[in-house]
């Protein structure tokens, strides 16, 4: 296979799907360099897009950086590139999340590049979905993508089910009452903004969701309580389908590893026709986490809940402007 010069353009359309990951509070905690000459691209965090009081360890940034780089590998197999991808490859630099080299220059084909049609359509959805249960099929190949990048995913049932709901209705409730994360949510959501005036990064009130009426569904309010004028209520789900993904370690690593299997997983979903939202509310809990862990086993370290099922897809959400995430070097 022949190695092509990597031009700006590329960069930039590839850096441009990279972005449409999903991040805590739709943050985007990411920058991207390219070195043109070597052709690498750096992923960095981008501290100003924290969110302290929520993910004081830095988790939840590492997890939404990771599936931007799951993003980035998908986007250049599709264009027909190898992404030879490191992890945190300078300790002394605990910006620099990793560095993709991209060499070979080939078909495009492949299990990542199949993927690609769903970076643009997959997007959270804040809304009821159906009672019907996922295929043993769809299920099987979300547990092998989960597992091709290095974590494991899990579909409670029964107890263990119940259990993740009432840890989450917990946590909503210490949400709730907890004023820096209360902050967190008020910087980081835009009600009463026009469409034409939402913030680049931030969740806005168009993708809120209708507020619960009835259901099981562990969702999070984005209001805050906040009153929302002409927002519906809906009855939402009675038996949600969540799916937990977990590493064996628990580490910076292994944080940026989930979050390419979370997005992995999320891709998957959408090709096969499944809606998803996040529930998070647990995992900013260090005690209600861990008895997240499947009861059965008691190990591994739950990173992230999703919700899945059938149901309308959600809106497209604000992006950072490249020239805000993206520098290009010779």
């Amino acid at each position: 296979m022949s190695v092509q010069p990597l031009t700006r353009e590329t960069v930039t359309a590839l850096v441009h799907d990279a972005t449409a990951a999903p991040s805590l509070h739709n943050t985007q905690p990411w920058r991207f360099r390219c070195f043109l000459g070597s052709r690498t691209l750096h992923m960095r965090s981008d501290p100003q897009c924290a969110v302290p009081h929520t993910d004081p360890e830095g988790r939840a940034l590492h997890i939404g950086c990771g599936s931007a780089l799951m993003n980035l590998r998908v986007a250049a197999v599709h264009g027909g590139w190898h992404p030879g991808t490191r992890l945190l490859p300078e300790s002394r630099d605990i910006e620099l999340l990793a560095s993709v080299r991209l060499t070979a220059f080939g078909s495009g084909m492949g299990a990542l590049g199949a993927l690609y049609p769903a970076i643009r359509t997959r997007h959270t959805s804040r809304y009821p979905f159906e009672e019907t249960e996922i295929p043993d099929a769809v299920r099987a190949a979300l547990t092998d993508a989960a597992r091709d990048e290095g974590t494991s995913l899990a579909f409670p049932t029964g107890r263990h089910l119940q259990e993740v709901l009432e840890l989450t209705q917990e946590a909503e409730a210490r949400n709730l009452a907890d004023h820096g994360i209360g902050e967190d949510l008020q910087q980081w959501t835009h009600s009463g903004v026009p469409f034409s005036h939402t913030a680049a990064a931030g969740v806005p009130e168009y993708a809120f969701g209708p507020r619960k009426l009835s259901g099981k569904a562990p969702m999070r309010d984005f209001a805050g309580g906040r009153p929302v004028p002409g927002r519906a209520a809906a009855e939402f789900e009675h038996r949600p389908r969540l799916v937990l993904l977990s590493t064996a370690r628990d580490h910076p690593e292994d944080w940026l590893r989930a979050g390419q299997a979370m997005e992995r997983v999320l891709l998957l979903a959408t090709l096969k026709g499944l809606s998803s939202s996040f529930v998070t509310q647990a995992l900013a809990w260090p005690d209600l986490r861990r008895a997240l862990r499947d009861p059965a086993t008691g190990t591994g370290y739950v990173q992230m809940i999703l919700r899945l099922g059938h149901g309308p897809p959600g809106p497209a959400t604000p992006r950072r402007p490249m020239v805000d995430v993206l520098d290009i070097e010779p």
